[in-house]
């Protein structure tokens, strides 16, 4: 974690504006209008308050510095100022009465219990507003590392999600695909042509899908089109696909290879046979939904799954913070419906 910002880094400017402010304050206060009488008394009351409250400031900043380190969290907050106010307020009223005892000693003024109550009264302001400014800074910053450490932490899961994802997903498919690429270029060399080009379209996909947390619909439909049609060479009539999408809806945004991670788990958990095909149906709502189900006619011997596929997609989302993803089945149909995110939400303007 990036170290915060210490207050040494804030203070030149805060001294030259402050300090000589409050020298000249607290010195009136303390010896009222003989302050201004002539230099005999402006001259070693300024050098005495000066150097005084110079150090106590310093002081104040190793004190601060040493209670951020030990309560850093921000829900150690409220612990950590009441804790410092105690010690900074104190000392302030100890150098004070300090400064206060050296006037008298230096023969400045003589001793009046009002003017050293004004005195400390003062010099308590001063320490909490001070301490409010900083504990601001200091706040804001640690606000800010926070909300860049979330987006980089967001990032940093997608993008292990999508690689992790390809990794499972890019053997399997690759040598399926070549083994029926295989046979289509002896059997029908003009066919075996289209099935490498849509191949190359699927795996281009592949390989740029963690360029942007986000891509249109469109784009997602045509990969799963592409996608599709390598099924179709390989299972024919036993797998159909039937979409249903509103055009209003193409511009709107989903994650990456969500389409393709559906119909996999689909292939992967289903019959499919051309007397008993597995339909995909893809299609959108009213309301900015998209649905993606399948009929079920489950394989007589499960597949072990750990549901990666879908994990990823719900781990996209709650990423995102846009929606939640729900995963629904009944006797006929296996279902899951996600929210469609404005296009305001693309963070990237490559789309893969």
């Amino acid at each position: 974690m990036k170290k915060p910002t210490t207050y040494t880094q804030q203070d030149a400017l805060m001294q030259l504006l402050v300090l000589p402010l409050f020298v000249c304050t607290i010195n009136w206060i303390l010896l009222g209008h003989a302050y201004w009488s002539g230099w005999a008394i402006w001259v070693p009351a300024t050098g005495i308050s000066l150097v005084m409250f110079y150090l106590n400031w310093l002081i104040n900043n190793a004190i601060a510095n040493k209670f951020h380190e030990r309560f850093p969290h921000y829900k150690q907050n409220l612990k950590r100022i009441g804790a410092m106010l105690c010690v900074v307020i104190t000392q302030g009223c100890l150098l004070t009465y300090l400064a206060y005892t050296l006037f008298e000693y230096a023969n400045l003024t003589t001793f009046q219990a009002d003017r050293l109550k004004w005195g400390l009264g003062f010099s308590m302001f001063t320490v909490i507003l001070i301490s409010a400014v900083y504990e601001g800074v200091y706040a804001f910053e640690q606000w800010q590392r926070t909300v860049t450490e979330t987006e980089q932490f967001k990032k940093a899961n997608l993008e292990s999600q999508f690689e992790s994802l390809k990794q499972q997903i890019n053997p399997h498919f690759l040598f399926n695909s070549l083994n029926t690429l295989s046979a289509l270029i002896e059997d029908a060399p003009k066919q075996a042509t289209t099935f490498l080009d849509e191949m190359s379209s699927v795996y281009r996909y592949l390989l740029r899908a963690n360029e942007s947390e986000l891509t249109t619909l469109q784009t997602e439909l045509d990969f799963a089109h592409s996608y599709f049609y390598l099924l179709r060479i390989r299972y024919g009539e036993g797998i159909q696909l039937v979409e249903s999408v509103d055009a209003h809806w193409h511009d709107y945004l989903i994650p990456p290879l969500t389409l393709q991670l559906l119909v996999e788990n689909a292939v992967k958990h289903n019959v499919i046979l051309p007397e008993q095909p597995l339909t995909i149906e893809v299609l959108t709502t009213q309301t900015g939904q998209l649905v993606v189900q399948n009929n079920l006619q489950r394989r007589s011997v499960q597949v072990a799954s750990e549901r990666v596929g879908l994990t990823n997609i719900t781990a996209k989302y709650r990423l995102l913070g846009q929606g939640e993803v729900l995963i629904s089945e009944d006797d006929d149909y296996f279902r899951v419906t996600m929210p469609l995110l404005a296009t305001s939400r693309l963070s990237s303007s490559s789309k893969p």
